[in-house]
């Protein structure tokens, strides 16, 4: 029962910090000259670059850490910090659909930039992946489970984006907007969460 709460806590977290239902309107927007069949190869190299990319800094995040002498609650904080400023402009800015929108300027090269990264592997993903693999904290196999549980979501992000226009008829505009925003407040708490961890390991506090 355990694994299995691990599995759906982090499974729910990293679905927030990815957003696909906020890449809904991205990939429609990105892929609106193409046909389906173009469609369906953009976002499955889409998404197959976005979980290479995240699984570098899945194995290379920490070694990168140690190599520049960061401690894991320097990481945890400045990481949190960072995240929590990712996470208010999520809740308090145009929002994700929108604000990627306009990074679109050739409709001809959209599948790396900007559906893989920044739509779908974005900065707040890359942060979460390298705090939920950190070797002080989670065993081998956990890090395993969390590797595993990435791509299990970049597999669903990858059925939301060839169901994106029924997606974006059922939801709409609004909706995607109001689940980008839900999506901001989660990863808002998990940012705080880790400042809070951070700091209670600097100062050998007591929880």
């Amino acid at each position: 029962m355990t694994e299995f709460l691990y599995l759906l806590k982090t499974f729910l977290f990293l679905f927030a910090v990815i957003d696909p239902v906020g890449s809904v309107p991205v990939f429609l927007e990105a892929t609106k000259n193409f046909d389906y069949a173009t469609k369906k190869k953009v976002a499955v190299n889409a998404c197959i670059i976005a979980f290479f990319i995240l699984l570098f800094f899945i194995v290379a995040g920490q070694l990168i850490m140690e190599a520049m002498n960061i401690t894991l609650p320097a990481f945890q904080i400045a990481g949190g910090l960072i995240l929590f400023l990712f996470a208010l402009t999520m809740i308090f800015g145009e929002g994700k659909p929108e604000g990627e929108k306009h990074l679109i300027k050739d409709y001809s090269h959209v599948t790396v930039f900007p559906i893989a990264m920044p739509s779908i592997a974005s900065p707040g993903a890359l942060l979460s992946v390298v705090l939920l693999t950190d070797n002080n904290t989670y065993t081998l196999p956990q890090q395993a489970l969390t590797s595993f549980i990435v791509l299990l979501v970049i597999a669903a992000t990858y059925l939301l984006l060839l169901a994106a226009r029924k997606v974006q008829d059922k939801v709409g505009e609004t909706g995607i907007l109001v689940i980008s925003k839900i999506m901001g407040l989660i990863l808002a708490s998990f940012a705080v969460q880790n400042i809070l961890s951070g700091i209670t390991e600097y100062f050998k506090l007591v929880n």
